[in-house]
Parts: structure tokens; C-alpha cells; sequence
């Protein structure tokens, strides 16, 4: 294990950290995600790869199962620290001799044990991110591809800004799952109005997933709330960007970065997109009028 993901967030490890809320772990990374965008680090070759170790730590930790192996993990290695700390050199000395005498013996090597321990929970987080990451591209992709897509609910201003035709650059891509509560147009302005003026919101609903477009705007608004975990944490909002600026990311991530959130989103949420798009620059052109 080469990172604490804890330290990452500016955050305490060790049990202090294992007694961390959720919520605390979120108000750290906005915190800390405020300060390493790479909008605001432009001189700093490492600012996106800083940024995205970021977000991967944050992941980690709001996941209950990874967070919890990942704890498991860190206790092993105290166990180990603390252990060797407390033998001194003949004390080590004799623990040595004790464990080669045992190893001669067939008998079980403590320091062996906990290191397959080790790797055993390094195996589990390992796929346990895997997880995460493999279940937020799999809830994007299925966005918008079911065929018993109800209609499309408006609520907001109905121009964009008074321009004719709508800045992809600031328009952000939101969805969650169906359950409990949901989320309407009246609630997902109040969620995004604390990162800028939101302008308009597009709710598209179905069965199982909703999803909705929301329009900021400034493209500062649509940075600050990109890849934040917003919404019941029972039901947390997965939020891209519509069109990535392009001082989000270096030029030569642009085309990864693309593919990517093409893959999140899928091929049917694409028509729903240009659709709402269309829809929006007409009401901006007959507002003009």
C-alpha cells in the first residue's frame, strides 16, 4: 500500500480517521478540490494527475466496503509498526531466532501471516475500486437507453442568459437512481445554485434512472461542481460535464477525456441531449424575437 487515502484529503488516518462521518470526508475534498483544480494550478504539470489521485482517494472512501478494507489494511500495518517498536535490538534478536526455529518446524510464521494478510486486503481494495469505477460507468451508459422514457419536465428561465443557442461549456450532465425520494427541478436548483446562478434545469424521467441537464451560468460554476458528490447520500447525483472546457484537463487528455464521458453517458442519452438542446435554443431565439 503506497497511498493513504486519507492523508490525501488532509485528513487524519489511523482509528481517528476510521471514526470520520461521510460528511466530513466530503467537506475535506471540496475543500481540498477547490485548491488543486488544475484551473487554478495552470503552471503545475502535475496538477491533473494530482487531481485525479484526488477524486480516486474520495471515491474510496465514501464506498462503505472499499473504505472498510482499506481500514482493515491500515490496522495490520499499525499492528506491525507497533509490534517492532516495542522489541528492542535482543529482544528482536531472540524473536528472530524463535521465528527461523519455527520456520524450521513448519510452524505457522507470524511475520508471513500478516503479510499474506496484507496482500489479501490489498487484493480486495484493489477490486473493490475496480468495482466502483466498473458501477459508475454501468450507470451512465444505461442513462436514457430505456424506451419508457416519460416526458420531459422544464423548470427555470426560459432562455439561456438571453443568448441565442445554448454553451455546451456550461451545461452539466446529472443523474441518479430511482429510489426513494428523488429529485425534482425545485431541488436540484437548490443543490447547484451554491456553486453559481443556476440558469435553467431539463428533467428527463423513466422508470428506474432520472437524469437531468442543468445549465449554469459560467463555466466556473459548471468546474466547481463537476465530479462532486452532491444529493442524498443514499442516493448520491453523478454529475459530468456536458461539453469539458478546454483549460479543464491538458490538450493532450482531451481525447481520453472524451471517450471517457462518452462511455458514461451512452449512445441514448446523446439523443436526449441534442433534443433538450434544440429545444432550449428555440425558446432562447423566440424570447429574442
Amino acid at each position: 500500500m503506497d497511498v493513504d487515502h486519507y492523508n490525501v484529503l488532509g485528513l487524519p488516518s489511523g482509528e481517528e480517521g476510521a471514526n470520520l462521518t461521510q460528511k466530513e470526508i466530503t467537506k475535506a475534498y471540496r475543500e481540498k478540490a477547490r485548491d488543486l483544480h488544475p484551473d487554478k494550478r495552470k503552471d503545475d504539470p502535475n496538477a491533473h494527475e494530482n487531481f485525479i489521485k484526488l477524486k480516486s482517494s474520495y471515491e474510496i472512501l465514501v464506498d462503505e466496503k472499499a473504505r472498510k478494507l482499506f481500514d482493515d489494511l491500515l490496522q495490520v500495518k499499525r499492528e506491525q509498526q507497533r509490534r517492532f517498536a516495542q522489541q528492542d535490538s535482543k529482544r528482536r534478536k531472540m524473536m528472530s531466532d524463535l521465528e527461523d526455529r519455527e520456520r524450521a518446524s513448519f510452524a505457522p510464521d507470524p511475520a508471513m501471516k500478516a503479510k499474506e494478510e496484507e496482500e489479501r486486503i490489498a487484493r480486495k481494495l484493489k477490486e473493490e475500486i475496480a468495482r466502483i469505477r466498473a458501477m459508475q460507468a454501468n450507470k451512465g451508459a444505461s442513462m436514457g437507453t430505456g424506451s419508457d422514457q416519460e416526458k420531459v419536465g422544464r423548470e427555470g428561465n426560459s432562455g439561456v442568459g438571453g443568448h441565442v443557442g445554448v454553451d455546451k461549456e456550461r451545461v452539466l450532465k446529472v443523474s441518479w437512481e430511482k429510489i426513494g425520494e428523488g429529485y425534482t427541478a425545485e431541488k436540484l436548483r437548490e443543490l447547484f445554485s451554491r456553486f453559481g446562478e443556476v440558469e435553467d434545469i431539463v428533467v428527463n424521467s423513466s422508470k428506474k434512472k432520472g437524469s437531468a441537464l442543468v445549465v449554469m451560468a459560467t463555466k466556473h460554476a459548471v468546474d466547481a461542481a463537476t465530479g462532486s458528490v452532491s444529493g442524498n447520500l443514499d442516493n448520491p447525483l453523478l454529475v459530468v460535464p456536458l461539453k469539458p472546457s478546454v483549460a479543464e484537463f491538458p490538450a493532450a487528455k482531451k481525447e481520453e477525456q472524451s471517450d471517457r464521458l462518452s462511455n458514461l453517458v451512452g449512445a441514448g442519452y446523446q439523443a436526449f441531449e441534442d433534443a433538450v438542446l434544440n429545444k432550449l435554443t428555440k425558446a432562447a431565439e423566440n424570447q429574442q424575437k
